[in-house]
């Protein structure tokens, strides 16, 4: 079954060029378009997509009152906040009040894809230049009652060469630049096999995917 999406965006032309986007990967149907908040309550309505890519700053109905709406009278549908609007205040709002994702509009589709993708899995996903600080503050809040996630037990097995070179370096404390340096990639490559381990391992931040890579190393040292 494909993943089915509605695009809320104010600018036209903007909304096309997604669609021939996100329509390249076969999993993904764009199955309606709206201007503004108003008219995407009611696109969700008749058409029951599985992923809202909602802009922020849109008339009559706002981006964030409208994510307010729709996991009020939509709890099954994911949404996926697009902005140019990088500010924590923002994120933060739109984490706390449902958005399963937020990615900023300067970056390339293969964030809004990843976030797309992270969604349908039950995950959170940022845009890597995002500071991770608003994730962690939302994150912290739900945990605050719990036991710290054992995050050595999680699988391994689906992780690539590649990937697993990247999960040694960054348990080397490498930034993107320089274990782009090493594997002849470039950092924004880097960033991506970030966000894949992340997706494949179940983590939310970087903070927690650094933890799992050290707490790994250790495990490999008592087996």
């Amino acid at each position: 079954m494909p993943i089915t999406i509605l695009l809320v965006d104010d600018h036209k032309i903007f909304r096309e060029s997604l669609r021939l986007l996100l329509g390249q990967q076969a999993e993904f149907r764009v199955v309606s378009e709206a201007a503004n908040g108003v008219e995407a309550l009611a696109q969700i309505e008749r058409t029951r997509p599985n992923v809202v890519v909602l802009d922020v700053a849109m008339p009559k109905l706002s981006g964030l009152d409208a994510l307010r709406q729709i996991r009020q009278r939509f709890a099954d549908v994911r949404v996926v906040v697009l902005s140019s609007y990088n500010e924590e205040a923002y994120v933060i709002d739109a984490l706390s009040h449902g958005a399963s994702a937020y990615v900023l509009k300067d970056q390339s589709v293969v964030d809004l894809v990843l976030a797309v993708r992270a969604a349908m899995a039950g995950y959170r996903y940022l845009s890597p230049p995002l500071s991770e600080r608003g994730l962690e503050i939302y994150l912290s809040a739900s945990r605050r009652e719990g036991r710290p996630l054992d995050l050595s037990q999680l699988p391994v097995t689906t992780l690539t060469k590649r990937e697993h070179q990247i999960l040694a370096m960054i348990e080397q404390g490498m930034a993107n630049t320089e274990i782009g340096q090493r594997l002849n990639i470039s950092a924004r490559t880097v960033e991506t096999h970030r966000a894949h381990l992340m997706l494949k391992l179940g983590l939310h931040t970087r903070g927690e995917l650094t933890q799992f890579a050290r707490q790994q190393k250790a495990k490999l040292r008592h087996d």
